[in-house]
């Protein structure tokens, strides 16, 4: 099996989730970056960590990339 390199992730970096948070918001933004990725509910501001492999996996697409990110 063919390990599959990691999706460059930026502080400030907006996405959206397979699953949407209890209180119905769909956007995150990146506010901690590691082996476990710190995320805050647009919607409602709630904070939670959650690992890396979880969240590559999880994003469906990226809203806005942080001011970090390359521009093409």
């Amino acid at each position: 099996m063919k390990a599959r390199p990691p999706v460059p992730l930026y502080l400030d970096d907006v996405v959206v989730l397979r699953k949407p948070h209890p209180c119905g918001g769909d956007t995150w933004s990146i506010v901690r970056l590691g082996a476990d990725i710190g995320l805050r509910c647009g919607t409602c501001g709630h904070r939670v960590l959650i690992g890396r492999a979880d969240v590559e996996r999880d994003i469906k697409r990226f809203v806005k990339r942080g001011p970090l990110a390359p521009v093409d």
